[in-house]
């Protein structure tokens, strides 16, 4: 259900500003996406796994107010993560 080490490194570098970057809202907004996206899968074949439901609801959540950050502060950035993310809204 979690992702791995080397997947999450690959997110990282692929959405942080500089090169030891690893807690700008991007970055965050990204492994975010990737851990939703593995939960989203499991939860299809797992229905009943209602703790596992709920951590997928939080982090959901935690996206929305990091994504809410990044369009007060910088819209542009905004649709350029939905679009790479494929995040739709």
């Amino acid at each position: 259900m979690s992702i791995t080490k080397e997947k999450k490194q690959e997110v990282i570098q692929g959405f942080q500003r500089s090169g030891e970057d690893t807690g700008s809202p991007e970055v965050q907004i990204a492994v975010l996406t990737t851990r939703i996206n593995n939960l989203t899968e499991h939860m299809r074949t797992h229905k009943h796994d209602y703790a596992t439901r709920r951590g997928l609801l939080m982090m959901v959540s935690r996206r929305r107010r990091l994504l809410d950050y990044v369009k007060r502060h910088d819209p542009e950035k905004y649709l350029e993560l939905l679009a790479q993310l494929n995040i739709r809204k």
